[in-house]
């Protein structure tokens, strides 16, 4: 007689990193928001910066606040998975918490730029998924740009001389998607995640499974 099934949304399982990395107005940030909130197994990650604190910003659940010395330290302490300046700050993701977030079994979120996602792919491999996402069209990435009616022409022009550059690095990402719809997008991400997390590399507990099913009690 077969013993009880066993319960698989239980099997041991690897953390998952997943980088989403676009231009300024390709809509990265808004498929980060929208899928945190559909999967409540994956969390954002909590970057170190030195820009100071927005209203509404929390220490410790939006951005670790330090001043340029404390970044500065934990750059040469090698506290850093990963770190850039973007827009004359400095922004890291300490490497501590990642690593026993990956061997605890749970998934984070990373909104990183290109450079990030290099360094954060030389400190945890093949943890690391890399999703690139491209607007439909420069026109339209210039559209969501002044659509935002946050920042001047000099800034947009900035922001689109940027774009050029983020997207040569298209080719380095795991997977590229076209947002052209948000709920589509959104979709092909969630697809990606469910998929990398059912990888066989990733399945620590199916070892102990086969093993028990190959020779049943």
């Amino acid at each position: 007689m077969d013993p009880a099934p066993t319960d698989l949304s239980n099997l041991q399982r690897r953390g998952l990193l997943v980088v989403l990395s676009s231009p300024s107005g390709a809509g990265k940030t808004t498929i980060s928001r929208l899928l945190l909130k559909a999967d409540p197994g994956i969390a954002m990650s909590v970057s170190a910066t030195t820009r100071p604190k927005r209203p509404g910003e929390t220490h410790g659940r939006d951005y670790h606040f330090v001043d340029d010395g404390e970044f500065q330290r934990m750059v040469e302490a090698d506290e850093f998975a990963e770190y850039a300046t973007v827009f004359n700050h400095r922004y890291g993701t300490p490497a501590a918490p990642v690593r026993a977030a990956v061997e605890a079994g749970h998934d984070i979120l990373f909104d990183i730029d290109w450079q990030g996602t290099q360094q954060l792919h030389s400190a945890m491999g093949d943890d690391l998924v890399r999703i690139f996402i491209l607007p439909p069209s420069m026109t339209e990435l210039e559209q969501r740009l002044r659509a935002r009616g946050t920042d001047s022409d000099a800034v947009i022009e900035e922001r689109m001389h940027r774009a050029e550059g983020e997207i040569s690095h298209w080719a380095e990402y795991d997977y590229v998607l076209i947002n052209d719809e948000m709920e589509r997008c959104l979709a092909q991400v969630r697809s990606i995640v469910a998929a990398e997390r059912l990888k066989r590399s990733r399945q620590l507990g199916l070892v102990d499974f086969v093993r028990r099913l190959a020779s049943p009690a």
